[in-house]
């Protein structure tokens, strides 16, 4: 037996608890890893606040999609993995726990350098990001707005697009501006008068951008100066973004979920963190037992920077 975060209910993070639960034999192709820090993401809390549905069926229902950890055990096809294999997962159903079963093929091998907590943290923010500027088609030359640029997601895309050789201009409260250009971003503050900021430090215009806040001011901010709708993609203002005609990305109703992409950018993540171009900001860790308390400390943004669960 081994613990982990169910949902008993829908509503909010009082619906939370910690259970005992069998994590079973791994199947032909699974492992069973035993995590070390698991990722908290928004997708965590929407999938019981109702965001998503309220299937009765679905409870209780198991939390977090990402985590790192130690093999501990392995199915007889799985080949390229041993007990003792120190790995990254995504996807994973399931990662608030002591131990869980995963997919072999949702596994990467984690650095040695790399610590736990941000191992268990990369993934989920990295992901989104790559899927981003991939259909986006970001590259050498560009110059991409980033709004809610010091947020997990929001910061990934800043290194991920640097990396890629374009400029990026990233809106967050002054607060952030210091980190913004420790990641090789010109900040600006955003609310009245963005458009006209974002056009004093970019006077030969912007060619994408990418809104990871959902606001109407960052959706519309980005139409008034980018031309082609189509390079601009949105992962969290659907309703507006949709009546804007840009690209949605995610898991609402119409979004891309951008599966595949996701998963190929895993490796590369892995080796850009490698070559020093690439880290993520663990902003706050808690104990497995914590987790209402995790999620309401990343709902209400008190956190800068990627929250973890530590089992």
């Amino acid at each position: 037996m081994t613990r982990a975060v169910v949902a008993t209910a829908y509503g909010g993070p009082e619906v939370l608890r910690l259970v005992d639960v069998d994590p079973g034999r791994p199947g032909p192709a699974e492992v069973v890893l035993e995590v070390r820090a698991a990722g908290v993401n928004p997708a965590d809390w929407k999938s019981y606040s109702g965001a998503w549905g309220t299937d009765p069926d679905k409870l209780p229902l198991r939390l977090g999609f990402e985590a790192s950890g130690v093999v501990v055990a392995v199915g007889r096809e799985v080949l390229d993995v041993e007990v003792g294999d120190e790995v990254i997962a995504y996807p994973v159903i399931g990662a608030y726990a002591g131990r869980v079963r995963v997919a072999a093929t949702a596994l990467v091998p984690k650095p040695s350098a790399m610590s736990w907590e941000k191992a268990g943290g990369i993934m989920v923010v990295g992901a989104a990001a790559a899927h981003a500027l991939e259909v986006t088609g970001v590259g050498a030359g560009d110059t991409v707005l980033v709004h809610g640029a010091s947020g997990g997601v929001g910061a990934m895309v800043v290194q991920l697009a640097h990396a890629k050789g374009a400029r990026v201009i990233g809106t967050a409260g002054p607060a952030n501006h210091d980190y913004l250009t420790d990641l090789n971003a010109t900040p600006v503050a955003y609310g009245p008068g963005l458009v006209e900021r974002v056009r004093g430090v970019a006077p030969k215009g912007v060619t994408a951008a990418i809104d990871t806040v959902g606001t109407s001011e960052a959706l519309d901010s980005s139409v008034a100066l980018v031309s082609n709708r189509r390079r601009i993609a949105t992962i969290a203002g659907f309703g507006r973004g949709a009546e804007l005609g840009v690209q949605l990305l995610g898991n609402a109703v119409g979004a891309d979920p951008g599966t595949a992409v996701r998963r190929a950018a895993r490796p590369r993540l892995v080796r850009l963190w490698e070559a020093g171009a690439l880290d993520v900001r663990v902003g706050a860790t808690f104990h497995l037992a914590d987790a209402a308390r995790a999620h309401r400390a990343g709902i209400e943004g008190r956190v800068q920077g990627k929250i973890v669960l530590l089992p």
